[in-house]
């Protein structure tokens, strides 16, 4: 990477050249061209007011459902850590979550204080930031279904409070402003048995466990689905489970993810993508969305 960039003082951490493969799932992909993990918001928002608006900003949650491309990630990636990942309790239905708190943390805390309807973030292999902003969901719910609101730093480092009617959800999207960094999100259930709740949580850890290539090198869902249709089904049907390029291949156990053997590089994973997507075309007439995030440059 050739840009350089007058980077503010910080409290937290900063790395020039950082790599970023082994904070991924895929375990694959370039560095970084600067990562900062911030002490706190206050970190968070001092920097970014102070850092030149033509710097790019990227935020990275728990490197699930994202490739990074070979060349890495220029400006800065932003990487929320222990100082984000706090649950709190408000009322007997509500949670605030700290972005960088994962789905496992935050069911965990909901099933603990009896709070239902949030057994499903159990099934999403990710952060609050990231499903916030993708709208994540799983087993029949997403966040739109629980979100009352959600606390973002903007590229200018105003923190604002955006409700759940400002995000303008759609299936795995919203409108969050370009360069937003989630940094907090309030959650609300239901009134629930701890007992029941997490008899639903092991259901779900039990269904993904037999149905996912949990411990693989995987991205998670590669594919939305799409209006009335299965992904993995599609690609099923066009004869690619099993499918590999270089050291990338479509899992067998489950044909919506795509998995690193050992030495794939993020071009071969994204260009599998691409093969499967031009499949599934050919086959079916659907052309595949990307579910996966893909960033960087090639």
């Amino acid at each position: 990477m050739t840009v350089c960039y007058a980077l503010p003082p910080v409290r937290g951490r900063l790395t020039h050249e950082a790599p970023l493969a082994p904070l991924l799932w895929f375990k694959s992909g370039g560095a970084a061209e600067y990562l900062f993990e911030p002490a706190d918001t206050k970190d968070l928002v001092d920097f970014l007011a102070a850092l030149d608006p033509a710097t790019p900003v990227w935020p990275l949650g728990l490197g699930s459902n994202l490739i990074v491309r070979d060349g890495g990630v220029p400006g800065v990636t932003v990487r929320l850590g222990k100082a984000f990942a706090k649950v709190e309790r408000i009322d007997e239905t509500t949670l605030k979550c700290g972005a960088g708190a994962s789905g496992i943390l935050v069911s965990s805390n909901a099933r603990d204080a009896g709070i239902a309807g949030l057994e499903f973030l159990r099934g999403i292999p990710g952060t609050v930031g990231g499903f916030v902003r993708m709208n994540g969901g799983a087993y029949g719910r997403e966040v739109a279904d629980i979100l009352v609101d959600c606390e973002v730093v903007l590229r200018s480092g105003e923190l604002v409070t955006l409700p759940l009617s400002a995000l303008g959800y759609t299936y795995r999207h919203s409108e969050l402003p370009e360069g937003a960094i989630v940094v907090s999100a309030t959650l609300r259930g239901t009134p629930g048995d701890p007992k029941i709740i997490g008899a639903e949580m092991d259901r779900i850890a039990a269904e993904r466990e037999a149905s996912q290539p949990l411990r693989s090198r995987t991205g998670g869902s590669t594919f939305k689905n799409p209006p009335g249709k299965k992904a993995w089904a599609l690609v099923h049907e066009a004869g690619c489970r099993g499918l590999r390029r270089g050291e990338a291949q479509v899992s067998e156990k489950h044909c919506n993810f795509l998995l690193n053997l050992g030495g794939a590089t993020s071009a071969d994973i994204e260009a599998l993508g691409e093969d499967v997507r031009e499949r599934v075309k050919a086959h079916s007439g659907v052309m595949l969305e990307w579910e996966i995030q893909r960033v960087g440059k090639a």
